[in-house]
């Protein structure tokens, strides 16, 4: 166990064994997961900006059937996107992995010279994410909880301290991994069979629904689901408790108790 989940005198307790938090409590957890998914996955703006890229280069390739000018559009409109967040100083992660994403997308389209690659290397990530989520969850360690642990500021706490946490994220992290696994399961055929606009129209159809109901059913597990342990607001009553100790030690007179 390290410094952030392992179990303290005056805190284990509180959250172990309140597996059913009180109607204040509840409505506080959902206001909470609601900004911390919004944080980790981008919200509508992350959305648009995992979608327009996508969209751009099956619209303009529908229209004139030229790769290399929807590759570059699609790249050219994501590096605008990293751009403005970059002027506004926003965060940039999920540009950022846009950009990638469209980058690895558009050499691969460009090597082969199949417009259709342009998916191949998002395709084969969902597929790889979606048995990240299930092999982590049945590891004991689910992905979703991995990545929401420290926007929750809770870390690795739910691992050995938090049981009923541990529970909401190993739901969801099976969520996220069989709607995935669904995903791959649709557009891998289509990919053989269909022709490059067919397979971009599906792809684009199928980027926001499925998303959308993977983070509702995150929200749902987690708004049920014992409240977080702040292991960085118990470090710091630690370390001030510590201080104030010394503090006290140092005093004439003072002594330890």
């Amino acid at each position: 166990m390290t410094s952030l989940d392992k179990p303290t005198s005056d805190t284990d307790t509180s959250h172990t064994d309140r597996s059913h938090p009180t109607a204040r409590e509840a409505a506080a957890a959902k206001a909470v997961t609601e900004a911390a998914l919004s944080e980790a996955f981008g919200g509508v703006r992350g959305m648009v900006e995992t979608v327009l890229p996508g969209l751009l280069f099956v619209t303009m390739f529908t229209i004139n059937k030229d790769l290399h000018t929807a590759a570059i559009a699609a790249l050219v409109v994501s590096l605008l996107m990293v751009g403005v967040r970059l002027v506004r100083k926003d965060t940039v992660k999920h540009a950022f992995s846009g950009v990638f994403g469209v980058a690895f997308g558009v050499a691969f389209a460009m090597m082969t010279g199949n417009a259709k690659d342009f998916y191949l290397p998002g395709m084969i990530y969902t597929l790889g994410l979606a048995l990240a989520y299930i092999v982590t969850t049945i590891a004991g360690v689910p992905l979703i909880g991995l990545i929401l642990g420290p926007v929750f500021k809770e870390n690795l706490s739910w691992r050995t301290r938090n049981p009923g946490r541990k529970a909401a994220y190993a739901k969801a992290s099976w969520a996220w991994g069989l709607i995935l696994l669904a995903k791959c399961a649709i557009l891998f055929p289509l990919y053989w069979w269909a022709d490059t606009t067919q397979l971009g129209w599906v792809l684009v159809a199928l980027k926001i629904p499925p998303f959308l109901l993977a983070v509702y059913l995150t929200w749902l597990f987690l708004a049920k689901a014992p409240p977080p342990i702040d292991v960085f607001a118990e470090m710091e009553a630690q370390e001030q408790a510590e201080k104030d100790r010394k503090a006290r030690a140092a005093r004439p007179g003072g002594h330890e108790g």
